[in-house]
């Protein structure tokens, strides 16, 4: 656990140290034939920098963690779940001054900022950052409890006549419905809806993060029916999502193998499989099926009502034809007109 002891701030984090915090962060390995090299970690510590760095703002001066084993240690004690007050009276042990003014904020900090690196969800509140998404506030009990009550809310939306069809991706969100993609590193904002115009909706990209997630503060079935959700958007044998996906920008630190998720059968495709994302899908399902084209390319690539886009480019057609052939008369009346008034000299 060498490597572990480097500071937060330092970076790019190198791949020895890369390796010891996956493996002491997540200890056992869910498959005996997934290895890390199997998986791309540059999305994930992108996001582990850039939180590193918040929990970090004004020199470190409102948090105790400050290095890479500080933040395993009480990853570690979380996934003991070990009650926040238990994991704050080992963390005040640890102080260099004890009895401090702050001494309670440089612990929830810590702790807060172990559960975000740990779960990739924004757990607490980033007092000296702004993130732009919904934080989670956890105050007492363990974090597996805080997050079976967050993710156990019952189902409220009905799912009559919603249909999962193969035309329902990620690339035909924007392409037919105009639903601009925000990609996420918050899993608790996965598939939400993050605007009143219903035109954004929110999707955690983090693959290999999932693929490799094995932690039991998540609730059972969780992590398996998000993988589906992305194979639902992300359908691997779908050659046009995949040409799409890797046209998207790099500077935007996508997990690459948020393609690599699989392909959903027909059965498995149902709204009723998905317990966790059920109302979130069932929303996202209708606004994509409310939305009317509003461009012409939109009108090209939206067929799911076959009669109306025939009739829709016929009648384009016709008055591209009306008004070409408008054209050509108009010019042969001005030639004649023209050749009536200078006449060709014999």
């Amino acid at each position: 656990m060498t490597f572990l002891h480097g500071p937060l701030q330092k970076t790019p984090i190198d791949a020895q140290t890369r390796s010891e915090i996956i493996n002491n962060l997540w200890s056992q390995k869910p498959s005996l034939q997934l290895q890390q090299g199997d998986l791309d970690w540059d999305s994930y510590f992108t996001y582990y920098t850039k939180q590193c760095n918040h929990a970090l703002y004004d020199r470190g001066r409102h948090i105790s963690s400050r290095t890479h084993h500080d933040v395993v240690d009480i990853a570690q004690q979380l996934e003991d779940l070990s009650s926040k007050d238990v994991i704050k009276q080992n963390l005040r042990s640890n102080l260099t001054s004890p009895n401090l003014p702050n001494e309670n904020e440089l612990l929830e900090s810590s702790i807060d900022l172990a559960s975000r690196l740990l779960l990739m969800m924004d757990i607490g509140v980033v007092q000296y950052g702004f993130s732009g998404r919904r934080q989670l506030v956890w105050s007492t009990g363990s974090l597996r409890d805080f997050l079976n009550g967050y993710f156990s809310q019952s189902q409220v939306l009905g799912h009559d006549n919603v249909k999962l069809e193969r035309m329902f991706t990620a690339r035909n969100l924007g392409r037919i419905a105009g639903i601009q993609i925000e990609w996420t590193d918050n899993l608790a904002d996965h598939l939400r809806i993050i605007d009143d115009e219903d035109k954004r909706v929110a999707i955690f990209h983090h693959a290999s993060f999932l693929k490799w997630q094995n932690s039991k503060l998540f609730p059972d079935g969780l992590i398996e029916e998000t993988l589906r959700s992305l194979a639902l958007l992300f359908p691997q044998s779908d050659k046009h999502t995949q040409k799409w996906f890797n046209k998207l920008p790099y500077s935007l630190h996508l997990d690459s193998k948020v393609i690599k998720c699989g392909q959903l059968r027909v059965d498995d495709r149902q709204i009723e499989k998905f317990k966790f994302w059920h109302d979130r899908l069932v929303i996202l399902k209708q606004v994509f099926d409310q939305s009317r084209p509003a461009t012409l390319s939109q009108w090209w690539y939206d067929r799911r009502n076959g009669v109306q886009w025939y009739t829709f480019w016929v009648a384009i057609l016709v008055l591209f034809l009306t008004t070409f052939f408008g054209m050509v008369q108009s010019i042969e009346g001005a030639l004649q007109v023209h050749k009536a008034y200078h006449p060709t000299p014999l």
